[in-house]
């Protein structure tokens, strides 16, 4: 497993494993499956931003899994936190591969001079919630009845990391 920047070949990869997450799961919100296009869009908006996104190959350049973080809202007062996003594909869960991803992200933020990471996580998502305790992160919230999905009301748990970063914030 070797850790890697994402670039445009990986795509189809992070295309397919969005889909498996939507069309199976509770992780995403949504209900259709994201385009080709919509995917190319999330990232070129993660590029233009300067935001991470990486991810773990096999020793067949297969994506496993991949990682970002980004805007937590979108006013001047919020630009020390973002919200992380980690996706495993399914073949390769409960391999350690979020746990590499999510300290890499880690380790980015801290240099990207990020003070707090938010993990925003369906209360159904166990594994999830297990790997953000396990990292430091702790449990700051419930949105309940957040989002409907399959047929279903959910509620949302928050988590966030506070970092030693920066070390001389700034307003403006």
């Amino acid at each position: 497993m070797k850790i890697i920047s994402c670039d445009t070949r990986h795509l189809p990869a992070i295309q397919a494993i969005f889909n498996d997450a939507i069309i199976h799961s509770t992780a995403l919100y949504e209900y259709q499956p994201r385009t080709l296009e919509t995917v190319t869009a999330w990232f070129a908006t993660k590029i233009k931003g300067g935001f991470p996104l990486i991810g773990i190959e096999n020793e067949n350049g297969e994506l496993m899994g991949f990682a970002t973080y980004g805007v937590f809202r979108n006013w001047p007062g919020y630009k020390y936190t973002v919200e992380h996003s980690v996706y495993v594909d399914a073949r390769y869960r409960g391999k350690g591969i979020g746990s590499h991803l999510m300290k890499e992200l880690i380790r980015r933020a801290q240099a990207q001079n990020v003070h707090t990471i938010i993990g925003a996580i369906d209360t159904a998502n166990e594994a999830s919630m297990a790997l953000h305790r396990s990292l430091g992160f702790e449990y700051c919230g419930t949105i309940k009845q957040a989002g409907f999905k399959f047929g279903r009301w959910l509620d949302m748990v928050f988590y966030q990391l506070i970092l030693p970063t920066p070390t001389h914030p700034t307003e403006g």
